[in-house]
């Protein structure tokens, strides 16, 4: 029966057999999909894992606006480094330690997020410094080679000079145990990290870029036709089709992605099982996934013209 489903890649042919409710549950299911941008941004990533200690180590900041792909990023990852246990020597590794950043951005609330994303509970009611001392030290047993800290833009929330600790703590964790440090966020994180000209210094900066209606967004809507479990072919090779997508998304990743998610699931309850330019004219399936700037950028333009 996979014959009858050669639109598809080989590796999906088989999902497009399935029920029309399992078809669904793996559309909503999560997956990494190697985007240029996103292996580029791995690239970055992977030759920090790999950098020898030094004086001075290099770090990274990664932004974009919100939905590029950063949480994607940094989970996938943390994946390719994951955490192992060896049980003989009762010993943890954990290469890549990813830290959120804590709604209030103090020192303290820092230590025990840092200790909570290595799965260290026995921490409460203990001092500041000891808090400090207790984080390097299992830093370092578990061999930490990166610290990423997510929402670093969170920063901005604390005073002047909450800000300026939290910026030392940085600039002291990565002196001290000399690993690379990842900042990612948002415009707000760059924002951050600029706010310690000496801390910038060692940053090196990889923004997350929308998407244009180039040839990159025409292979991106190629490889949907052939992962998109649906039984017939789908007709995304059309400018048409690039233009309705950047126009509903403004080319945030997160927002193509639940934007197909949604189309082919209309198109397996329907019936019609494939995706065309026709498909993206339902206003009331489409008008949650379409960015609040651009429904208030209508919303303002018809006051205007009813003025």
């Amino acid at each position: 029966m996979t014959d009858l489903y050669e639109h598809l890649f080989p590796a999906y042919r088989e999902q497009a057999e399935n029920s029309d409710a399992a078809r669904i549950d793996w559309l909503r299911r999560d997956r990494w999909v190697a985007l240029p941008q996103a292996e580029m941004a791995l690239s970055r990533l992977e030759d920090l894992a790999t950098y020898p200690p030094r004086g001075r180590m290099p770090c990274l900041l990664l932004f974009g606006s919100t939905g590029t792909g950063k949480s994607e990023i940094l989970r996938r990852f943390a994946e390719l480094h994951a955490s192992t246990f060896d049980q003989r020597a009762g010993l943890t590794n954990m290469p890549v330690v990813v830290v959120q950043m804590p709604p209030q951005p103090t020192e303290e609330e820092f230590y025990t997020e840092l200790l909570l994303a290595m799965n260290y509970s026995e921490f409460h009611h203990i001092s500041l410094r000891s808090l400090r001392g207790l984080a390097r030290r299992t830093l370092a047993e578990f061999g930490a080679k990166v610290l990423v800290l997510d929402e670093i833009g969170k920063m901005l929330a604390g005073s002047p000079r909450q800000q300026r600790i939290f910026l030392n703590t940085i600039r002291f964790l990565t002196n001290d145990l000399r690993i690379p440090i990842v900042c990612a966020g948002t415009e707000d994180a760059r924002i951050a990290v600029l706010t310690d000209p000496n801390l910038a210094d060692r940053f090196g900066a990889f923004e997350l870029q929308p998407w244009r209606n180039d040839h990159a967004l025409r292979q991106l809507m190629v490889s949907f036709a052939g992962l998109l479990p649906l039984r017939r072919p789908s007709n995304l090779d059309t400018n048409e089709v690039r233009q309705r997508v950047i126009a509903l998304t403004a080319g945030v990743t997160g927002r193509i992605f639940r934007l197909m998610e949604a189309v082919a699931i209309a198109e397996i309850r329907s019936g019609r099982e494939m995706i065309d330019a026709d498909s993206f004219d339902d206003e009331e399936l489409l008008l949650p996934l379409v960015s609040m700037q651009i429904i208030a950028g209508s919303d303002r333009a018809m006051r205007r013209r009813a003025a």
